[in-house]
C-alpha cells in the first residue's frame, strides 16, 4: 500500500520558476522526475531530478553561446518531454522569456506569433515542421537561430540559422557551467508570453510573470493534495497553460513524477503501463472514455447493463453522502461488492491507481462527472483562463460539487459584474497583453478585475458558469439560448463527434453535426444504407433517426431551445482546416462562414421541413 508523504517547496524558497527547479534538484536528487518513451530502445526511461539538473545546465551553456540578452524572447515548438522542461528551465535561468507554440498549429499562426513576439531563437520538433513553417515566415529577420530537436539522420540543413540540437549542445558542452554569467531576476519579471487560441481574430500574447505561474501552482496544491509518490499523466500539450502550470510546475513543487503519454491514440495503452495517480485533462478526454464505455455497454446483456447502472447509482449516492448532501441508505451496503466486481474492473483499464482526475479548459458535462464519480474516481472540475495563469477556481475533494467549477483559490477574489459576468482578481492575473495596451485595458479594469467573458453565479462559495456573454444566440422572438451548453449536451451522444448550434435572429435553431465515423458506419448498415454513398446523409431514414437523438440530448432545455433541422457532415473540424484552435476550441465564426450556404439552406422555406443533411 502506498505511503503518501508531502514535500511542498514554499514560495519564499523558490521565488522564481527556475528557483523552484533548483530547489527541487537539491531536495530530491535521486527521485524520479520524468518518465518518457524512448523510440530508439522501445522502452520507458526514468530520469531523476539530478539528471535533469545536468541536462538543464547543458541547455543553459548552449543558450549562453547565442549571446542573448535578458528579456529576449525564445520560442519552443516541441512535443511534451524532458527537452521541453530542460529548455524552459534553461531559458528562464538565463532571464529569457519563453514563448510556447503548439506543435499542431497552422504555420501561418506560428509565424505570426514568432513575428509578434520578435523571438530570436526557436527550438522545434524536426525538419518537417521547419519545412512547413519556413514559407510562412517570409522576410522575418528577428529569428536568428533555429534548433532542430530530432536529427532525422542528420539531414542537410538548408538555412544558416539551422542547427541540429545535438551539435548545438555539444558545441557548448566544453564550457564550464560555473563560468556562465549569473543572472538575477525577481518574481515579478516577465517569464513567458502565452498566445491565446484565437477563436476570433489573431491570438493575443498573454504576459505572465514568474510569480503569476508559481503562485498559481502553489495555490492549487493548497486546495488539492499532491504527494511525492504521485505520478502525473501528461497528455495535454505543454504549450497549454493548464498543462504547464498544473502538470509541470505543480508536480515540481511537490516532488511528484510526471509520465509523458505518447499520444491520444495510445492513451489507453500508456495508462495501463504507467499507472498514473493523477490526470490533468480537458473534458473531451473524459468524454471520449465515457462514450467508449457506454457504447460497449449498449452491446452487453440486459443484466450487465442493469448491474452497471446499479453500480453508478450506488457510487454516486456514496459520494453525495461523503459530501454531506445525502443520507446513507441500505443500498450503500452493496458498494464493496459492486466496487470490486464492476467499478474496479473499469478503472483498471485506466491503470487502476487514479486517485483524482482534474478537468479544466472547458465545461465538463455533469453526466460525465457523475459517471466517473459513480465508479469511485474523484473528478475535480476547475476553471480559469490563460490570462489568470490559468486557474481561478477548483473543487476541493472534501467540498466537490461537479455542477460547479469549484471555489476560488486562496487569494483570489471573485464577483459577478454587469451582465452577470464573472470578474476575478488576484496574484495570477496577467501583466497584460504583449504590445496591445488597448486589449489589456478592455480585459483588466483600473481596479485590477479580470473580465472573464463568462457569465456565472456564485452560491455557497462555489462558482457556477451559466454562459458566454458573446456566444448567446438571440432568436427572432427574443428568446436567448446558450449554444455551447447545447452543443456539449448533443455530443454526449457518441454518434456526434462535433456540433455547432446556429440560429441568431432566426425563428428556430438548427445544428451542424460532425458524425463519428465508426458510429455512422454502424448506424448506416443498421438502416440498410451505404455509409459511403454521397446521398446517404440526406436519406429520410437517417434524418428520422438523428433528429430524435438530438431531441433526447436536449430534453432538459426549454421548449424554444430545440434543434429543428440538422446538417450532417463527415469531415471533422480540425486545426489544419482552420476550424479549430490548437486547444481544440471551435472557431465559431470560421465554421459559420465556411458553411454559410448550408446554414442558409437550413433556414429556407418550408419551415416545417424535418431536417436536412449533407456529406
Amino acid at each position: 500500500m502506498t505511503q503518501w508523504s508531502k514535500d511542498i517547496i514554499p514560495l519564499e524558497s523558490a521565488k522564481t520558476l527556475d528557483g523552484l527547479f533548483r530547489a527541487r534538484v537539491l531536495r530530491s536528487p535521486g527521485a524520479v522526475a520524468y518518465i518518457n518513451f524512448d523510440k530508439g530502445s522501445g522502452t520507458w526511461l526514468e530520469t531523476t531530478w539530478e539528471q535533469m539538473g545536468q541536462q538543464v545546465l547543458r541547455w543553459r551553456a548552449a543558450l549562453a553561446q547565442e549571446r542573448l540578452q535578458p528579456g529576449d524572447r525564445v520560442a519552443i515548438l516541441l512535443r511534451n518531454g524532458r527537452d521541453w522542461v530542460a529548455f524552459d528551465q534553461a531559458a528562464l535561468a538565463q532571464g529569457l522569456v519563453v514563448v510556447p507554440l503548439y506543435v499542431e498549429d497552422r504555420p501561418d499562426n506560428a509565424a505570426f506569433i514568432l513575428a509578434d513576439s520578435a523571438a530570436k531563437l526557436l527550438l522545434l520538433q524536426d525538419l518537417t515542421h521547419w519545412r512547413r513553417l519556413q514559407p510562412a515566415l517570409g522576410a522575418l529577420t528577428s529569428l536568428q537561430r533555429v534548433v532542430v530537436a530530432a536529427d532525422a539522420g542528420k539531414a542537410e540543413l538548408d538555412d544558416p540559422r539551422l542547427r541540429h540540437a545535438e551539435d548545438w549542445l555539444n558545441a557548448a558542452s566544453e564550457q564550464r557551467y560555473d563560468d556562465l554569467p549569473p543572472h538575477t531576476h525577481d518574481a515579478q519579471q516577465l517569464a513567458s508570453i502565452v498566445y491565446t487560441s484565437g477563436t476570433t481574430g489573431r491570438p493575443k500574447g498573454v504576459m505572465l510573470s514568474h510569480h503569476n505561474m508559481l503562485w498559481n501552482a502553489h495555490a492549487v496544491v493548497s486546495l488539492v493534495d499532491v504527494y511525492r509518490e504521485d505520478v502525473f499523466f501528461s497528455l495535454l500539450p505543454l504549450s497549454h497553460t493548464l498543462e504547464r502550470t498544473a502538470n509541470y510546475y505543480m508536480p515540481m513543487l511537490a516532488g511528484a513524477t510526471v509520465a509523458y503519454s505518447r499520444s491520444i491514440a495510445q492513451l489507453g495503452e500508456d495508462m495501463l503501463t504507467l499507472r498514473p495517480t493523477v490526470m490533468i485533462c480537458v473534458p473531451r478526454v473524459l468524454e471520449r472514455v465515457h462514450n467508449k464505455i457506454t457504447t460497449q455497454l449498449e452491446k452487453s446483456p440486459w443484466f450487465a447493463r442493469a448491474l452497471f447502472r446499479l453500480t453508478l447509482n450506488t457510487g454516486w449516492r456514496r459520494f453525495q453522502c461523503s459530501q454531506g448532501r445525502a443520507r446513507p441508505t441500505p443500498q450503500l451496503l452493496l458498494w464493496p461488492a459492486l466496487q470490486r466486481k464492476v467499478a474496479a474492473q473499469v478503472l483498471a483499464k485506466m491503470g487502476g491507481r487514479l486517485r483524482a482526475a482534474i478537468s479544466g479548459g472547458a465545461a465538463l458535462p455533469l453526466p460525465v462527472a457523475q459517471f466517473f464519480i459513480g465508479l469511485g474516481l474523484p473528478v475535480l472540475q476547475g476553471y480559469g483562463l490563460t490570462e489568470s495563469s490559468p486557474v481561478i477556481s477548483v473543487n476541493p475533494p472534501e467540498d466537490n460539487d461537479p455542477a460547479s467549477v469549484g471555489v476560488p483559490l486562496p487569494g483570489v477574489e471573485v464577483r459577478v459584474g454587469e451582465h452577470s459576468e464573472l470578474l476575478a482578481r488576484g496574484p495570477g492575473v496577467m501583466m497584460g497583453y504583449w504590445n496591445n495596451h488597448s486589449a489589456t485595458h478592455e480585459r483588466v479594469d483600473a481596479e485590477g478585475w479580470l473580465h472573464t467573458g463568462d457569465q456565472a453565479r456564485i452560491d455557497n462559495k462555489h462558482i457556477y458558469l451559466t454562459g458566454r456573454i458573446k456566444d448567446i444566440l438571440v432568436l427572432s422572438n427574443g428568446e436567448k439560448v446558450p449554444p455551447e451548453d447545447m452543443e456539449m449536451a448533443i455530443t454526449q451522444d457518441p454518434l456526434f463527434e462535433q456540433a455547432l448550434v446556429v440560429g441568431e435572429g432566426r425563428a428556430h435553431l438548427a445544428a451542424l453535426l460532425v458524425l463519428n465515423a465508426e458510429q455512422w458506419a454502424e448506424l448506416a448498415v443498421g438502416l440498410n444504407i451505404d455509409p459511403n454513398a454521397p446521398a446517404s446523409l440526406n436519406d429520410s431514414r437517417v434524418l428520422s433517426h438523428v433528429l430524435p437523438r438530438v431531441a433526447k440530448q436536449l430534453r432538459d432545455f426549454p421548449g424554444y431551445a430545440k434543434v429543428r433541422r440538422v446538417a450532417l457532415l463527415r469531415e471533422p473540424w480540425t486545426v489544419e482546416n482552420d476550424l479549430l484552435t490548437p486547444t481544440l476550441k471551435v472557431k465559431r465564426n470560421k465554421v459559420t462562414a465556411h458553411y454559410s450556404k448550408l446554414i442558409d439552406a437550413l433556414f429556407a422555406e418550408p419551415a416545417a421541413s424535418p431536417g436536412r443533411a449533407r456529406s
